[in-house]
Parts: structure tokens; C-alpha cells; sequence
């Protein structure tokens, strides 16, 4: 349920409708916009008048929620979230360029890229430590050597880092990470979701393979819940029938998934497509359509990478790539637009 207050409400009367609603158990979350304030109720609404509540002075309408997430509804948050990673902000018409090799291998290797994508507009680094793989025998990252190699890196290019984390056991490791990500494959860890909700740093959660659009929302609802309302969420394609790419990147996503709700939406056409000559294509209409960033695989030698080679772009094609996305970004769709 939601109480929209009225523009000039008395600020005493709203304490007091407050504190009458947590008296009955309900939790109350405020969420004040440039136009309107909206209160969220979170709890069993069931036995709450609406009649009652909106006959209140201080009341301009109240409305029931049927969709099972709250936290990251946007009928309970009417503004976008801005997620701020080190002063560079996703969301709420912030863009950001999220690039770097699927595997971190070397310290050379991490900060030559590092320096190379800051040097194209990049404002934040990824690389995988830890690497979630099919085959048992395929390269798994360098584990905690790799993030030591992802700290050195931020220091020379002071770029935040984005890594992927897999098990509960690892967050001692991630200490000064500053971007966690949450792979496909654990979008539904819901003993790691929640961990992740006790933390106070964005969490990056990438929709699963075959997993619903309210499916992922629902698992940023589970990080939410636990008071982490940092969350972006990531479009990286899903199984369809089509062979012809990896998965297949579900475009629609970054519309249905701003009318749903008001967390940032990012794009990984790298892990869509599978291969790299898809990935400039799908960056420009990701833009196009709306989306808050990109988070793209870029490695200074593609061919002799010990991970997704075929999908990882060269620096050189990044510096172009954000270009053109650049002077796309004026004419995206925004919000509402139909």
C-alpha cells in the first residue's frame, strides 16, 4: 500500500499518521520527490481502512500494491535511484561505461586496461577474480590475487572496481571492492542475496539466464529488504532457442524494466551476443533505448585471453565505441516515453 500525501501537507499531521501506521506494525518508508512524497507501507495491510486514511487532511490518495516486490517498486519510490560509486553516478540520467577484461591475469595486464578504458571514459573498472565457468577444467581466476590486482589497479587509475562475488565465504575479500557483482548464476543465492542486503556498497545483480523480469526484481527486493537499497540491475541476455549468439539481449528489458522500477538498468551486450562484432551494435541501441550504462569486456589481446576472448573488445574499439555512444546519449528514450 501506498499514502500520497497532499503537496502542502502539515508536516505534524504526516508524524502523526506515521507513527499510527508503525503502531500497527507496518513498517513506513518515506520517499520524498522533486513533485510529491510517497510513504510505502510494507507489512499486512489487509486490516488497514483506505476509506479512513484518505478522509485525513493530510491525505491526497491512497492506493494498494499488488505486486509482490516493495522496496524497488517504482509506485513506492516515484523518482529514479541514483547509485553514486565513488562521485560516479548510475541512474536518474547519469550514464556510465563499466569496462575491463572478463579475467584479470596479470598486473600488467589489469592496469594497462585499466588505463586505457579511464582513457576512453570509462568511469569504473571491471574484472573478474573469481570466475564462475561450465567446465570444471576452465581457467576459475586468480581468486584473491585477483582482486589484490584489481586494488592496484584503482590505485594507479583511480577508476572504482566492479568483481564478481560467488560464495558468502568470500566477503572478507571484497572489504575494498567497491562495486560487488552478483553473476546470472547466483541472481536467485538467496542466502548470498541477503548477506549482500546487510552491506552498505552498490550491488550489481545481472538477471539469470532464464530468469523473468520480476524474477530479478524480486532478488533485488531480497538485497533491498535487508536495508542495502544500492542495487543496479543488469540486463546480460537470456537462453532462447537462437544459436546464432550466446544468449539472446533482451532490449525490452530496460523499458519494462524502468516502469516497474526505479533502480538503475544496465546493459552487457559483451555476455549477450558473445561475440565481439555484436557488441557496438547492441551498445548504441541499449543507449538508444534508455538504459544507464554499459558494462563491457575489453582486453588488450582478445585472442590469447584465458577467458571469453571472442566476446572482448580491444581498447582501440572501446574509444570508438563510447563515442558513438556519446552522441547517442542526447536522443535516448527517457522514461515515460512511448
Amino acid at each position: 500500500m501506498i499514502i500520497i500525501p497532499k503537496k502542502d501537507y502539515d508536516k505534524s499531521q504526516l508524524d502523526n499518521l506515521v507513527h499510527w501506521l508503525e503502531d500497527k506494525g507496518l513498517q513506513v518508508h518515506q520517499s520524498k520527490g522533486e513533485n510529491m512524497t510517497v510513504l510505502g507501507l510494507i507489512g499486512d495491510t489487509s486490516k488497514i481502512d483506505i476509506d479512513l486514511i484518505r478522509s485525513l487532511d493530510v491525505v491526497e490518495d491512497v492506493k494498494r500494491i499488488q505486486e509482490p516486490f516493495k522496496n524497488a517498486n517504482r509506485k513506492f519510490h516515484p523518482e529514479d535511484t541514483v547509485v553514486d560509486v565513488n562521485g560516479a553516478k548510475i541512474g536518474g540520467g547519469n550514464f556510465q561505461f563499466i569496462a575491463g577484461p572478463c579475467s584479470v591475469e596479470s598486473e600488467e595486464q589489469i592496469i594497462g586496461i585499466a588505463k586505457a578504458v579511464k582513457a576512453a571514459g570509462a568511469n569504473l573498472l571491471r574484472g573478474g577474480a573469481f570466475k564462475p565457468r561450465t567446465s570444471p577444467y576452465a581457467f576459475q581466476g586468480l581468486r584473491g590475487e585477483g582482486i589484490r590486482l584489481l586494488l592496484e589497479a584503482k590505485k594507479e587509475t583511480g577508476l572504482p572496481i566492479v568483481t564478481e562475488i560467488m560464495d558468502i565465504s568470500q566477503l572478507p575479500l571484497f572489504e575494498e571492492v567497491d562495486v560487488l557483482q552478483v553473476g546470472a548464476r547466483n541472481m536467485q543465492n538467496f542466502e548470498l542475496l541477503k548477506e549482500l542486503g546487510k552491506l552498505r556498497k552498490p550491488i550489481l545483480l545481472k538477471r539469470g539466464m532464464s530468469s523473468t523480469l520480476q524474477e530479478l526484481v524480486m532478488s533485488a527486493e531480497y538485497i533491498m529488504a535487508g536495508g542495502n537499497t544500492q542495487v543496479i540491475l543488469c540486463e546480460r541476455g537470456i537462453r532462447t532457442f537462437e544459436t546464432s549468439t550466446r544468449n539472446t539481449l533482451d532490449l525490452c528489458a530496460v523499458s519494462v524494466l524502468k516502469q516497474m522500477s526505479h533502480l538503475p538498468v544496465v546493459i552487457d551486450p559483451s555476455h549477450a551476443t558473445g561475440y565481439a562484432k555484436y557488441v557496438r551494435p547492441m551498445s548504441l541501441a541499449a543507449a538508444a533505448a534508455g538504459a544507464d550504462g554499459l558494462i563491457i569486456e575489453v582486453h588488450n589481446d582478445p585472442q590469447h585471453a584465458l577467458c571469453d576472448g571472442q566476446q572482448s573488445i580491444t581498447p582501440e574499439a572501446f574509444a570508438s565505441l563510447a563515442e558513438n555512444v556519446k552522441a547517442i546519449l542526447p536522443y535516448a528514450a527517457k522514461r515515460g516515453e512511448v
